[in-house]
């Protein structure tokens, strides 16, 4: 699809205005290889409110960040490998439409596109990018991905003890291994979930017992060294030191962006946008909107 593309100086000019764009905040995109298939605005649920992000498809990474002016200036650059990101469909509602689940292994969220049609083209496009990388490399698609937040909103209170009140005192925290939206006596452990921290993270209580006891079967088979080394990182859990509980937020000059339609680069003639729509929504999602 985008393979007359590469090393293009159409291609490298459009990479080059991406970098600058995100100026000193962002990372080198330019490398050997690596197409922009296209880029455009899409609505993300965030912790706390739905914000206008500025997403950029590649042939390997999806990139995106907030938009501080837009079409000229963007910060908060997040990069996603695409050999770890599946794609779930979200049926409408009465409040949101056009939505889908972008879910990796260290991070997982909803995105909204402003029709129908860009929500196929995205999709459709991300699909086939993740499908050429992945018989390229020869590596099968992921299976575990990280949690989708539970946005604060859809939480008047502790969704594990169902009691506490949350106010503007008693604050809300997120298990990152399910998603939930907790008090802090309901998350006040920590569990090493090496796929999206190097450090334990906050996890909610029945969590932290499920995988407590997983974690305890899987020592009895391993190795006196490794078994070890895996108690060590339990016994980091309780530490309640390195809490991150930023929500991704970000701040957008003025009110939410007015966008241009997304734009798609590179030879779409072999790429029939129904069928790939299709091929990537085989799961359909009624969930609420999350993160």
């Amino acid at each position: 699809m985008v393979d007359r593309l590469v090393n293009s100086e159409a291609n490298t000019r459009r990479i080059a205005l991406v970098e600058s764009c995100f100026g000193s905040s962002g990372v080198p995109l330019a490398i050997s290889g690596r197409v922009l298939v296209g880029e455009g605005v899409l609505t993300k649920m965030c912790r706390k409110r739905p914000k206008s992000r500025q997403f950029f498809l590649f042939n390997d990474i999806l990139v995106y960040g907030n938009i501080v002016i837009g079409k000229k200036k963007y910060n908060k650059q997040h990069i996603m490998p695409l050999e770890e990101v599946s794609l779930e469909n979200i049926e409408d509602c009465s409040q949101y439409r056009n939505g889908w689940l972008i879910r990796t292994t260290t991070k997982s969220f909803v995105v909204y596109a402003a029709t129908a049609t860009e929500k196929q083209e995205w999709m459709a496009h991300i699909h086939k990018c993740v499908e050429d990388l992945l018989r390229k490399s020869g590596k099968k698609p992921v299976e575990n991905h990280a949690a989708v937040w539970v946005p604060d909103a859809e939480a008047t209170v502790c969704m594990h003890c169902k009691k506490t009140q949350f106010t503007m005192i008693v604050r809300r925290h997120h298990c990152r291994n399910c998603g939930s939206v907790v008090c802090g006596p309901c998350s006040a452990k920590k569990f090493l979930l090496p796929q999206q921290s190097s450090k334990p993270v906050r996890v909610c209580s029945t969590c932290y017992e499920r995988l407590s006891k997983a974690l305890k079967v899987d020592t009895s088979k391993t190795s006196p060294n490794h078994e070890n080394s895996n108690v060590n990182a339990l016994k980091l859990s309780n530490d309640s030191s390195g809490d991150d509980d930023s929500d991704d937020e970000g701040t957008s000059a003025g009110t939410e962006q007015q966008h241009d339609q997304p734009k798609f680069y590179g030879d779409t003639t072999n790429l029939n946008v129904e069928e790939s729509f299709n091929a990537s929504t085989t799961h359909n999602s009624s969930h609420l909107p999350t993160n």
